[in-house]
């Protein structure tokens, strides 16, 4: 049953308080909720869950992430359960509700959770046979970890709404494989024949954002694992590989977005 607490100062962006795998759970009631956000996913066996007066069972590679301070608890239904945790800090712990859309629960379906469970074995065996020293390696695999719940935050019945399918599901799709071009707003509603502001009423409904907003938001994420990942890139670089045309402009949206310039991140990293 391998569990780890972070034993060093929080420096990174992102960071594991406490990571663990196989390990065996009895029960566990928290009435003022957790310090941090807080993942927690079953590998064998079933839970039962009680979030905000509702109860759910948690089977198989099925999990749930929680925001801080949300009350709790949860048992074993089984009669072994078996779960694999994470909990987040790190410097930008404050930009994490932001990139959730301040969703207090988010849960996870089976085979997303099955590539969580190998990301979370992965820093297991890292931190097994090289302790925490590696700050990098288990930073940019905790904000990897954490990008998997940014993808859930829409939930199934969003997706199959049709007013999503016909106009969300192709503008995502051409903002994620051409955002390093000279992308608008304007340009992304005349690619599904609407208006602009029609587009972001519909992104509104399902981002709580505008199409612009979101359009941004992607390319801070892109700039942030480029920041982390390719060291030797020079700001400027960055920001025109991520679509931003004029670097004061993408230092300006970088520090609006984390508080902190481009430099500051890795920097701090």
């Amino acid at each position: 049953m391998p569990i780890y607490f972070r034993n060093t100062p929080v420096s990174a962006p992102f960071m594991f308080d406490s990571i663990g795998n196989h390990w065996i759970e009895g029960g566990t009631c928290r009435p003022e909720g957790y310090p941090h956000y807080h993942y927690l996913q079953t590998e064998s066996g079933c839970g039962q869950i009680e979030i905000q007066g509702k109860i759910y069972e948690l089977r198989e590679n099925e999990g749930f992430l929680i925001a801080p301070s949300i009350p709790h608890s949860y048992k074993k239904k089984s009669d072994l359960w078996i779960n694999a945790f994470a909990t987040f800090t790190g410097t930008l712990e404050a930009s994490i509700p932001a990139m959730l859309q301040n969703r207090s629960v988010i849960w996870i379906e089976k085979e997303q959770g099955q590539q969580i469970a190998a990301q979370i074995a992965t820093c297991v065996d890292e931190i097994a046979a090289h302790g925490q020293q590696d700050s990098k390696f288990l930073s940019l695999n905790c904000y990897n970890l954490l990008l998997n719940f940014t993808d859930c935050v829409n939930g199934p019945a969003h997706m199959q709404d049709p007013l999503y399918q016909r106009y969300i599901v192709p503008v995502v799709q051409e903002i994620e494989t051409n955002f390093a071009t000279d992308l608008t707003a304007q340009a992304l509603s005349q690619k599904v024949f609407v208006s602009p502001q029609y587009l972001s009423r519909l992104f509104r409904r399902f981002f709580s954002c505008s199409v612009y907003e979101y359009l941004t938001m992607h390319r801070i994420n892109k700039a942030k694992e480029l920041l982390l990942v390719n060291t030797y890139l020079k700001v400027q670089d960055i920001a025109s590989m991520t679509g931003f045309s004029d670097t004061s402009h993408f230092i300006s949206m970088f520090k609006k977005a984390t508080g902190m310039t481009p430099l500051e991140f890795r920097r701090m990293h």
